[in-house]
């Protein structure tokens, strides 16, 4: 046996490196005899079987909605969609009452479920499995609604969302389209908008990320550039990203010298001036680049399309 120390384990360095993984976002809500009513942001939902249909998620042993989830015959599972993040955020904070002004219907047990979510899963509690400083809780489905919305997505600290794959969609440009169907995604507006962005992102992101920052931290700094500090609440509006992440990107940011929150608003300090000066210069380039055979005027129309989309929607 070596006599050496081990290396101490790096927990929060392990949060990140799981991080990679990416997940779908979830609201878990539960009911108990009372009428308490429970519900936690959470993306450890995952499948156990088909048969009996089970499904699991886990919950820190510390949390203090814990106590209903053990004594409620029934969960419920609200798969997010892509424009509920509000929704999200709203469970992974800390309030007295999380349901105050959030619309709900009761489901089976009278956990709470919410309307345009891209799924649903109506559980009755199963086993509860200890799983470190987490139980880990399984159910048996029940009931389930699936609406077919385009899920909110969770990678690297930052919510996502679903786009094609550039890879499953590309073909020789003198290759005929395989199908009629094929032929008209190519006029598809919004079909031809979500490839651009996956071929923009495929050659900008590994470059940003040689910074060594996350998406998540090179995100908070490129949005605290312009401002000479913004609060909690301004970061949750202008990023997309949850509470916990926030916390921890901004956390991690003034470990590296890069910015400090004196007077509860975060400000970037002058080695955090500098980083983020490379991650435009990074962003410019990335620009120019993809755009050097187009004109200023053809430039000029097409951010003048895309404010006036952004306006619209």
């Amino acid at each position: 046996m070596s006599d050496l120390n081990p290396t101490p384990f790096d927990a929060r360095a392990f949060r990140r490196a799981l991080g990679n993984f990416a997940t779908g976002v979830t609201v878990v809500t539960a009911a108990d005899a009372s009428g308490r009513k429970v519900g936690v942001t959470a993306n450890s939902f995952n499948s156990v079987s088909l048969d009996p249909p089970l499904v699991l998620w886990s919950i820190d042993k510390r949390s203090n909605s814990h106590e209903v989830f053990e004594q409620a015959s029934h969960f419920a599972v609200n798969v997010l969609a892509a424009d509920q993040i509000d929704l999200s955020n709203n469970f992974a904070r800390p309030k007295e009452d999380r349901f105050a002004e959030i619309k709900f219907e009761p489901g089976e047990g009278g956990a709470p479920v919410f309307a345009d979510c891209s799924a649903r899963f109506h559980c009755e509690k199963y086993q509860q499995v200890d799983g470190g400083d987490h139980w880990i809780m399984i159910g048996k489905v029940v009931a389930f609604d699936d609406f077919g919305r385009s899920p909110l997505l969770y990678h690297q600290g930052a919510y996502s969302m679903v786009l094609p794959h550039t890879r499953m969609t590309r073909r020789d440009e003198n290759q005929a389209p395989s199908s009629h169907f094929q032929g008209r995604l190519t006029h598809n507006l919004y079909y031809l908008m979500t490839q651009a962005v996956r071929a923009y992102q495929s050659s900008y992101q590994p470059r940003q990320l040689s910074t060594g920052l996350r998406t998540s931290e090179a995100r908070m700094l490129m949005v605290l550039e312009s401002d000479a500090g913004l609060s909690m609440n301004d970061l949750l509006r202008e990023v997309a990203m949850p509470v916990r992440e926030i916390e921890e990107a901004v956390a991690n940011l003034k470990r590296k010298g890069l910015v400090s929150d004196d007077e509860n608003r975060v400000r970037l300090t002058a080695a955090g001036l500098d980083q983020t000066e490379d991650l435009w210069a990074i962003a410019r380039e990335q620009q120019d680049t993809v755009f050097s055979d187009f004109s200023e005027e053809q430039i000029d129309t097409f951010k003048t399309v895309l404010k006036q989309l952004i306006s619209h929607c």
